[in-house]
């Protein structure tokens, strides 16, 4: 469906036109004035410089031809050039009114759609997900669901942290805690056992006591590193213990994700890329690509016009033992014969840009990927606390995403107890929906790149741009349409019929409804999620606007009324399809 902004751009293209002037100056746009108008055209200053005329006279000009147009209700030349546009009230609930019959709601999906790999979570088995793996999952979550939306194929990975140091440091801790366990002993050559020797709880603490240990202990740092490179290289008890801290892992790993709503297509891990390393690093030397540079095997990725140092990319170290750099780049090539995408995502800390430049010009030269294949990289900005640095607990420590989403629907359970209409099992499980919104919002409504202050009282707010506000909106018209049918009233989309807008508010909401296709669209090619956020508070606003100053459900007049129902109708389906591309839901009541 043609978006309402090219229909006016088209129709002030042909006044250009028709005034003799290029039809490239018609570009119609929001009001940046909409105190004065709803929408504008700027192009007569453009104009005025290449057919060296006062750009008033030109827009006068225009103006009259477009006061011919049945797309504006008034039309306006402003000095020093302005055009100021207003639409006919018709033409705003025509609009909408074809949005709602429309199964994408007026959307216009991806022409030529593509094969995407998100690769996105990024959890490291055996350690427990924090904070620091929030933003990644949140906001990977939100680009596949809307890439997926557009109409392409996508295939989100988590691609877990599976086969590095932290398995070194885990199997070479246990060794001291259990040294009796046959994984240890070098004679043994039976069957391993079926059950692991350690519970999640034990696996929490063994790999943060490693970890602080190997910090001061250089002997025990080494053994990690020596015990990584035999799982690395398949040595079997080590092996056996890998899974161990695989099965005992992945389903607490996976109830975490569940929790925030976040699911993966794939489940792979850096060790599902071990069978195409070999051949990769061979091919890498066979092509003259990699080299030899003090011990290790590197890859030179420095070009001409790099403003800063660009360090060669190791692919293996010294001791033979593989880096994130070899496990991505064979990742890419199990990828290349899975899926063959032709688009790449890469969704993670913004500290690794220089890792994935170097990573995404490897796969360039050697050719893992087609020149053509787009290989994008969103580095995410941090998530601080309101003194401005890293978000910690009271203590200082790390926090443990649990206890974050515990801690935010505590806070909105608080606010739901005021409500004396809900029994306590509903306000908790209500809390839960709400509180999962409060986070996802606050953290998608921020531009992705940069860092932002995480407020959990700011958050879980039922007032202002947040989760809960946008949620209280669609529960409010879901109040409103079942006090509808109540009074006997039948709501059948393909029926109803939005129609003139009766008063200013209904018209600015009919305006914001219109605004959907674009805003999509931009949110899709910019991978901005955050659009959408902006998009549905500017909406919500608008609809409570319309709400406080117009009688919905006792309007006399039967044809306003089911105009206001169609209308209360798109926005929901508007507000709640929106909603899903952030990757949350609305509950019934609040």
């Amino acid at each position: 469906m043609k978006k309402l902004l090219e229909c006016l751009t088209e129709a002030c293209e042909e006044a250009f036109e028709a005034c003799g002037y290029d039809a490239k100056y018609g570009k119609a746009t929001v009001s940046n004035r909409p105190d004065l108008c709803e929408f504008q055209c700027n192009g007569a200053m453009a104009a005025a410089k290449e057919y060296k005329k006062a750009p008033i006279k030109i827009a006068e000009e225009v103006v009259a031809e477009l006061k011919k147009s049945f797309y504006f209700s008034s039309v306006e030349a402003v000095n020093p050039g302005f055009i100021n546009l207003c639409i006919t009230n018709f033409i705003a609930a025509d609009y909408v009114d074809k949005m709602l019959v429309d199964g994408d709601l007026g959307y216009d999906k991806e022409e030529h759609p593509k094969t995407i790999v998100i690769d996105y979570g990024g959890a490291n088995v055996a350690k427990p997900l924090h904070i620091g793996h929030l933003r990644t999952a949140i906001i990977g979550e939100s680009v596949k669901r809307i890439m997926r939306h557009a109409g392409n194929t996508v295939i989100g990975d988590v691609h877990l942290g599976d086969w590095g140091l932290q398995m070194g440091l885990i199997i070479e801790q246990l060794r001291d805690m259990k040294p009796e366990l046959v994984y240890f002993d070098e004679n043994f050559d039976g069957e391993y056992p079926q059950e692991a020797p350690f519970t999640l709880a034990e696996l929490a603490q063994i790999y943060p006591a490693a970890s602080a240990r190997s910090k001061e202990d250089a002997a025990f740092m080494e053994r990690t590193h020596l015990a990584t490179v035999k799982v690395q290289n398949g040595y079997k008890a080590y092996m056996a213990l890998w899974e161990h801290i695989m099965n005992v892992s992945l389903p607490d790993l996976k109830r975490n994700y569940d929790n925030l709503n976040v699911q993966f297509d794939v489940w792979k891990g850096e060790s599902d890329a071990k069978p195409y390393i070999a051949d990769m690093v061979q091919d890498l030397v066979k092509r003259g690509l990699a080299h030899e540079s003090q011990g290790a095997l590197v890859v030179d990725v420095a070009e001409e016009t790099d403003a800063k140092e660009m360090p060669p990319c190791i692919i293996r170290k010294s001791d033979g033992a593989a880096l994130y750099a070899t496990s991505d780049l064979a990742t890419m090539v199990q990828r290349e014969q899975d899926y063959a995408p032709e688009r790449y995502i890469y969704i993670t800390d913004k500290r690794q840009e220089m890792h994935f430049t170097q990573v995404f010009r490897v796969a360039k030269k050697a050719g893992i990927v087609g020149e053509d294949t787009e290989l994008i990289f969103m580095g995410l900005g941090t998530m601080n606390g309101r003194d401005g640095k890293p978000f910690k607990t009271r203590t200082g420590g790390v926090m443990r995403l649990e206890q974050l989403i515990s801690d935010v629907n505590d806070a909105v359970y608080q606010k739901m107890a005021e409500n004396k209409n809900m029994s306590e099992e509903d306000a908790k499980k209500t809390a839960r929906v709400v509180g999962l919104a409060a986070v996802k919002y606050g953290d998608l409504s921020n531009q992705s790149s940069k860092d932002y202050i995480f407020d959990i009282e700011r958050f879980a707010s039922f007032e202002g741009s947040t989760g809960p506000y946008i949620l209280y909106t669609i529960v409010r018209i879901k109040s409103i349409l079942r006090n509808f049918e109540e009074q006997g009233g039948v709501v059948v989309e393909e029926d109803m019929d939005i129609t003139s807008p009766v008063n200013a508010s209904e018209k600015s909401l009919m305006l914001e409804l219109a605004r959907y296709n674009e805003v999509l669209t931009q949110a899709y090619q910019e991978i901005a999620p955050h659009k959408i956020c902006q998009y549905i508070y500017s909406l919500s606003d608008a609809f409570n606007s319309f709400y406080h100053e117009t009688r919905i459900l006792t309007e006399e007049d039967e044809e306003k009324k089911l105009g206001f129902i169609a209308l209360l109708v798109l926005t929901k389906k508007v507000l709640e399809q929106c909603i899903d591309l952030l990757g949350f839901e609305a509950p019934d009541r609040m």
